[in-house]
């Protein structure tokens, strides 16, 4: 058994703490992890970022316990109350997509499969990679595997689209870990916050499982090393157009079908007599397809009702293009430019209201048209509840329509619907962030004549940003490249709640940072440039990059000081202060409370957000509350909190109330006065009743055993 006061248990006691840092409840026992090696080691000690860091304090912390039993037993004590039981795994229902009824061929292919996934255990990873062209089907090879019924996986088969098509279409790896922890029904609360945390966090939840894990459009294997185990019971199949090295893998190469089976699909599809009576057509139909299973699905529906003359198949021209130019010339003029006019970017999720802005279309009409594409196979249906409504190209098809709208449409009509897009885009997620957060003068207000779309409560607008969340950050990649800052910044902006409600840091990474480097050229020192440094900073520091954090709340307090915008400014200060709270700075998080209260106090009524002082002046009593809590401060600190304690609970702030309430009971546990700890547990226990906060009762209830035990 591992000693408790061992240099490797106190490093995996701070690992551990670190890496709970996504809820509130996480943050506090970070904060307080700093405030006890503070104690122990006599001396302001930096939280460690990285594990040879967090392996050094460990040491400081050794070399004082060793030789001090009360040291080593309140260390010991400590350690103790930070265990945290997680969520156990559950078994995750199949997240794969749906299959195909009509699967033709592919035996053997299954059969490489099936021996991989049932081979003996010895220290290699189960791991397959599935390849071969666009529409060849080896993404529904994958998926048809897993839905096979099969005792090998009885915990479970997860699924991620890794958007290959080369680097910059990739998704970041935080984010498909997340998503496939969600599968094994990890609540987000109990994700770390660091990317390297969370692929450990994975490693770790599926080592003991019998799972399958599908990973579509990989094109690398530094791209798919993130998520690779060599856990026994995994089976990771990975899905790409083509093989690439760096990975020992079985290969399962997707080929052409061969003319029999393309006619026994096309059976299967249409029927016998059908494929009869095109027997004149049928040779020239599987020419063209060239064995692609979705080219002759696509193609299924002209034996039976042919429209138009048979188009030769071109030398080397590729079948899935060649099939959507088939389908593309049956279009009605309306459907044709729909399907061409939002091919013009990636849109990961685009819905008719978005579609119907593009093409000056009633929306019901562009419903009806992308139903209608999306069963000639033009189109792409989303998944599952959040794709419902929803549409997306495959790859080789946005191509052909892309190509379309180039030609038929020319460059400056396509110019003019990417700006339509864009302007539905920035319109909807201005107005849903103002009802997300309407209090925040963070959020900009949209204009009066494009409020756009009124939603029930804060929650659904938070989900309608949700939603559009993958198609805002294309936005900003958009606008930046079509030269239009102005709506990379609005959009950006209203990225604020999806980062302060919901996290997707990782996802929302690259945007903000298109944001701050347009704002800081075309609105340089403004506080359009402080507010997305600010925004910046904070996902950074949810991610756990400090140093480039401090970078950025710096630059965001130079921006909004220079812009003569005090809330602004004070608020960045804020923002670093709450970043060396986070990296054990107490001292110089006190210091920018100081400073940002000041700022505030110099406001006038002609200053912008003097509405919102009082609330910011209660907040910064509590976190000066916190910084001199680390400090060992603890007199003041409960001046300090007793102070904003006050202005809350006068104001109906429940949620603050409730913190402030810990942060006091916190104080006193540290000198060990459980008497006076319990009653402000109790009291936060009972201002939180009713409300959905699940960790930080949690950390309550852990804090009340503590105070009660013998």
């Amino acid at each position: 058994m591992l000693d408790p006061t061992s240099v490797a248990a106190i490093s995996a006691v701070l690992g551990a703490v670190g890496s709970g840092m996504a809820n509130e409840a996480g943050k506090w026992a970070w904060e307080s992890t700093g405030g006890v090696v503070r104690r122990i080691v006599g001396r302001e000690v930096p939280a460690p970022e990285a594990s040879d860091e967090r392996d050094e304090v460990a040491r400081m912390v050794y070399d004082r316990i060793r030789t001090d039993p009360q040291l080593a037993s309140s260390w010991t004590a400590f350690a103790n109350r930070m265990r945290r039981e997680p969520t156990p795994v559950r078994a995750a229902r199949s997240n794969l997509p749906a299959s195909i009824r009509f699967f033709t061929d592919r035996k053997e292919a299954l059969k490489q499969l099936q021996r991989e996934a049932s081979r003996r255990p010895d220290a290699r990873p189960r791991l397959a990679l599935v390849h071969g062209p666009d529409g060849m089907g080896s993404s529904t090879l994958a998926v048809h595997f897993g839905a096979q019924p099969t005792r090998l996986f009885p915990d479970g088969q997860i699924y991620a689209d890794l958007g290959g098509r080369g680097a910059g279409g990739a998704r970041e790896v935080g984010t498909v870990l997340r998503a496939l922890l969600r599968q094994l029904q990890v609540p987000d609360e109990e994700m770390p916050t660091g990317t390297d945390e969370l692929g450990e966090f994975f490693h770790h939840r599926v080592a003991d499982l019998r799972l399958l894990i599908v990973l579509d459009h990989a094109y690398s294997a530094s791209q798919v090393r993130p998520f690779l185990t060599s856990a026994p019971g995994v089976f990771t199949v990975l899905v790409a157009r083509a093989p690439f090295p760096g990975i020992d893998a079985v290969r399962v190469p997707v080929g052409p079908l061969s003319d029999r089976d393309a006619v026994r699909l096309l059976t299967d599809i249409t029927d016998k007599s059908t494929v009869a009576a095109a027997r004149a057509s049928l040779p020239s139909l599987l020419q063209r397809c060239g064995g692609s299973p979705y080219a002759l699905r696509a193609a299924a529906y002209q034996l039976s009702a042919p429209t138009l003359p048979p188009r030769r198949a071109e030398p080397d021209g590729d079948p899935v293009r060649g099939a959507a130019e088939d389908n593309y010339r049956l279009l009605t003029p309306e459907s044709a430019r729909l399907y061409r006019l939002m091919a013009l970017r990636d849109w990961p999720a685009f819905d008719a209201a978005t579609a119907a802005r593009t093409a000056g279309q009633d929306p019901d009409q562009a419903a009806g048209l992308l139903e209608d594409l999306a069963d000639r196979m033009l189109l792409e249906r989303g998944s599952g509840a959040a794709g419902s409504g929803r549409y997306h190209y495959r790859h080789a098809v946005r191509a052909h329509a892309e190509a379309a709208a180039i030609r038929d449409e020319g460059i400056a009509a396509c110019s003019a619907a990417l700006a339509r897009t864009l302007s539905a885009c920035a319109d909807l997620a201005a107005s849903a962030a103002h009802q997300a957060l309407p209090e925040s003068w963070r959020v900009p207000a949209p204009a009066e004549d494009r409020t756009g779309r009124t939603y029930a409560d804060r929650g659904a607008a938070l989900d309608a940003l949700l939603a559009e969340s993958g198609n805002l950050v294309e936005a900003v990649r958009c606008a930046e490249e079509s030269g239009d800052p102005d709506t990379a910044v609005r959009l950006c902006r209203a990225l604020w709640p999806l980062q302060l409600k919901a996290g997707h840091h990782e996802m929302l990474l690259p945007a903000l940072r298109i944001g701050t480097r347009l704002a800081d050229t075309h609105r340089p020192m403004s506080p359009d440039a402080g507010a997305l440094h600010a925004q910046l900073a904070h996902s950074l520091t949810e991610l756990r990059r400090w140093q480039e954090a401090g970078t950025q709340a710096r630059a965001a307090a130079g921006a909004e000081e220079a812009a003569g915008h005090k809330r602004g400014h004070a608020s960045a200060v804020e923002f670093l202060g709450l970043l060396r709270l986070r990296q054990w700075r107490y001292q110089e998080a006190y210091d920018c409370f100081e400073e940002a209260g000041a700022i505030l106090g110099a406001m006038g009524g002609q200053d912008e957000g003097t509405r919102d002082v009082p609330r910011a002046e209660a907040l910064l009593e509590r976190h000066r509350g916190r910084a001199l809590r680390g400090l060992g401060r603890y007199e003041e600190a409960r001046r300090r909190l007793e102070a904003a304690l006050s202005w809350f609970r006068s104001n109906g702030d429940t949620y603050n109330t409730a913190r402030t309430f810990t942060d006091l009971a916190e104080t006193w546990l540290d000198e060990e006065d459980t008497g006076a700890a319990l009653p402000l547990v109790e009291a936060a226990i009972t201002t939180l009743d009713g409300q959905r906060a699940t960790y930080h009762l949690a950390h309550l209830r852990t804090l009340r055993e503590r105070c009660v035990a013998p």
